[in-house]
């Protein structure tokens, strides 16, 4: 009859050992997912906000030919960034009255949105996106 001999690795069982690992990672595994979830929701309200730039600089620069006025600037604004809420989207044009600048004036669109960058309830950062653009009225 053979005898099997036993060696000593600490305790007897390591049964379940791989779930209290992952009970203990899997809490900060999921704060990271979240938190490359959220800086994505930021970044696609970066964009959002650029094209929103965009769209009501050029409706202002025709400002001169087509009557535009700040609030046909403001609604291409708006209308370009449909993701955001229109409430928030900040809009400011220089000059304040495109239409009666003269040929040649430099319009600046600025548009503005706030963000903040929230996991389970704790704001880890928050602030304003803003885009500005410029161009010549025609």
């Amino acid at each position: 009859m053979s005898r099997r001999r036993r060696t000593y690795t600490g305790f007897r069982s390591e049964r379940g050992q791989t779930a209290v690992e992952f009970a203990l990672v899997a809490p900060l595994l999921i704060v990271l997912l979240l938190g490359i979830i959220q800086v994505g929701i930021a970044f696609h309200r970066y964009v959002e906000v650029t094209d929103a730039a965009r769209a009501a600089a050029r409706r202002a620069i025709v400002a001169r030919i087509a009557g535009v006025t700040p609030t046909d600037i403001r609604a291409a604004a708006v209308a370009a960034a449909p993701d955001l809420s229109g409430s928030s989207l900040g809009v400011d044009v220089g000059p304040s009255d495109p239409m009666n600048a003269a040929s040649g004036t430099t319009v600046s669109v600025t548009v503005s949105y706030p963000y903040s960058i929230n996991l389970l309830g704790w704001v880890v950062s928050s602030g304003t996106i803003t885009s500005t653009m410029s161009d010549r009225l025609e």
